[in-house]
């Protein structure tokens, strides 16, 4: 895309380190704008989204505080595709959107756009270059069981509800290996941070 802040969308599989390497990237200057965070904002209680996801699942999926209970709403839709796509075509377009105005004034010398489900994302036209976070299934799974302390089958369930590990690395322009050590991925981190100071300086 032509834009006057070049733009790089930074994806991966779940539990691949996306938020890691991300975070490498802002220490270096680069501006994140992380559709995560975004995807929390939109469904906080008072919100059209909050609304929608009420009216399409019912109120049980609200906790005591009126929030959005997310490891009820991650069991549901991870259990069943077409609840899974009814969420998404609550989300997505609220995300975008908020995506989209930051992408518009936050500038930088250049922005890091970590959108998790990039293969299914419209965003994926919104930026100049893909780098891809990529790491073993094998890896990914002994990283998900630590982090969410869910079952076998429901973190397998999880990854395989994604795109395929071949689907992402097919989009890529620059791939990150992380199934090493912390210093490996951040060599690698440092020498696209150069390559993409370099690329938005040609714009």
């Amino acid at each position: 895309m032509t834009s006057d802040v070049f733009r790089v969308a930074l994806t991966g599989g779940i539990a691949s380190g996306k938020s890691t390497v991300a975070d490498m990237f802002g220490e270096l200057g680069a501006v994140l704008i992380d559709t995560d965070i975004i995807a929390r904002e939109v469904v906080q209680p008072g919100t059209r989204g909050l609304q929608d996801i009420v009216d399409t699942f019912g109120p049980g999926l609200l906790d005591a505080d009126g929030m959005l209970d997310r490891p009820a709403m991650r069991r549901l839709v991870f259990a069943d595709d077409a609840r899974r796509k009814q969420l998404e075509a609550i989300l997505h377009p609220n995300i975008r959107q908020e995506a989209d105005r930051q992408m518009q004034t936050r500038g930088g010398p250049y922005q890091i756009v970590i959108v998790p489900l990039l293969v299914e994302s419209p965003l994926k036209d919104l930026v100049d270059r893909i780098v891809v976070v990529d790491c073993s299934e094998e890896i990914q799974l002994e990283r998900l069981l630590a982090r969410d302390s869910g079952t076998n089958d429901q973190a397998r369930r999880m990854i395989a509800a994604q795109a395929s590990r071949e689907e992402r690395l097919a989009l890529a322009d620059d791939v990150i290996e992380n199934d090493e050590d912390i210093d490996n991925t951040r060599g690698q981190v440092a020498i696209l941070h150069a390559r993409y100071l370099s690329l938005a300086s040609a714009i």
